[in-house]
């Protein structure tokens, strides 16, 4: 496994490396037995849309959304997929602390979020840290999540961009354990056909 130093490559001694490829040294991680890996790309309350740039093999600063839509949980990728929209499947995940870009999670399957971008499935896997002790082990689905959280996420997904595309987003429920599974194993076909 790796270790921070392997992954962040700043510094005078390596001559301007950014960071390993997250799809080169991770995979999607035991998704039949409930957990993936994932990178975060923005930590909960960020103003700043952080996204991968796979060929690139960088983060990238996109935009800078409002304040009002603040990101409300933390946001990242599952590596080695590739969802309808042609980006690696995104991941929101639950977790009392903002997680800091470039942190890799494992995060246990609690549900999905279906939502389309642009007229493109723009799939959201809902996990919760696969070691968190305190909160992770009460919280198996998104059932036991607070009805208030989730209306807060289905929100913010229906409307982060009505100021610059008003009408763009559609947030159309959500699913269970299974069919979050069923989605990943789609984007990993998908990867292994295109990347």
């Amino acid at each position: 496994m790796y270790n921070i130093t392997d992954i962040l490559l700043i510094g005078s001694d390596h001559k301007g490396e950014l960071m390993a490829d997250f799809n080169k040294i991770l995979d999607a991680g035991d998704v039949a037995g409930g957990v993936v890996n994932v990178v975060i790309e923005i930590g909960t309350g960020s103003q700043l849309k952080v996204e991968w740039n796979r060929k690139k093999a960088i983060f990238e600063l996109d935009r800078v959304e409002p304040g009002i839509f603040a990101k409300p949980c933390n946001y990242g990728f599952i590596p080695q997929t590739l969802d309808d929209d042609g980006d690696e499947l995104d991941a929101l995940i639950i977790c009392n602390e903002p997680i800091a870009t470039g942190v890799v999670v494992q995060g246990k399957i609690i549900g999905i979020l279906n939502f389309e971008d642009d007229g493109e499935m723009d799939h959201k896997v809902v996990v919760v840290p696969a070691d968190d002790r305190h909160n992770g082990d009460s919280v198996n689905s998104l059932d036991d999540l607070s009805p208030a959280l989730l209306k807060q996420l289905e929100h913010h997904f229906s409307h982060y961009k009505d100021l610059k595309k008003p009408g763009s987003t559609n947030v159309q429920g959500w699913g269970n354990i299974e069919d979050a599974k069923a989605i990943i194993a789609e984007c990993q076909e998908r990867w292994d056909k295109e990347a």
